[in-house]
């Protein structure tokens, strides 16, 4: 029986986010890790309940429920990365324009304050997770996830995100995880990805 989901490939060259992300991480990050959660996720599905079923029904149908921890965390990883190797680019980050700046400007009273806040979230998610930008009843806000959690599940609709499992950074970066951070917010962020998220 042919596989349900393959392993998206990534929007750029392995070695396209050098020297912030080296290719060697990329290699691995998407190669091993993410090839894995998918790999795991099509082991799973054959005969179950999420069966033919959407990325995001199989994560909305898991979520919460214990008994389906091993879907959860396999879709959900898979829908996360995915998600992240949008939210970097060549020659990305710094400061937004139009209106998701607008928009930044009036949430967190300007740019630097949304840098900070955001440096803030992927610092102090304890052991594995992410940091997110979302948008929330209008407004937009700094959250944080752990392990598999994605804001979609609460009703936030996600715009960019930083993943801070180790193996995002540890190879270039080892345990400095607020250069990492501040590293790919100057330098890769995708604001037109993050734009194209808050339009939908």
């Amino acid at each position: 029986m042919a596989e349900q989901f393959t392993l998206p490939p990534l929007p750029y060259p392995e070695n396209a986010l050098e020297p912030v992300i080296s290719a060697q991480t990329l290699g691995f990050h998407h190669g091993k890790h993410h090839k894995t959660y998918v790999d795991n996720l099509n082991k799973l599905l054959p005969g179950s309940e999420f069966e033919g079923k959407s990325l995001v029904d199989i994560v909305n149908g898991s979520a919460g429920k214990p008994d389906k921890a091993g879907f959860f965390n396999n879709a959900a990883q898979v829908w996360n990365h995915t998600f992240y190797w949008h939210c970097l680019k060549s020659k990305g980050g710094g400061a937004p324009r139009g209106d998701l700046a607008t928009k930044i400007d009036t949430a967190f009273g300007g740019y630097d304050n949304f840098k900070k806040e955001l440096v803030n979230a992927a610092l102090t998610q304890f052991g594995s997770g992410w940091a997110w930008l979302v948008a929330d009843g209008g407004t937009l806000k700094i959250v944080k996830t752990a392990n598999a959690e994605v804001p979609f599940t609460k009703g936030q609709k996600p715009l960019l995100t930083i993943d801070v499992w180790e193996h995002a950074y540890y190879l270039d970066y080892q345990n400095r995880r607020a250069d990492y951070a501040n590293a790919v917010i100057d330098q890769l962020l995708n604001w037109d990805f993050a734009a194209e998220n808050l339009a939908k």
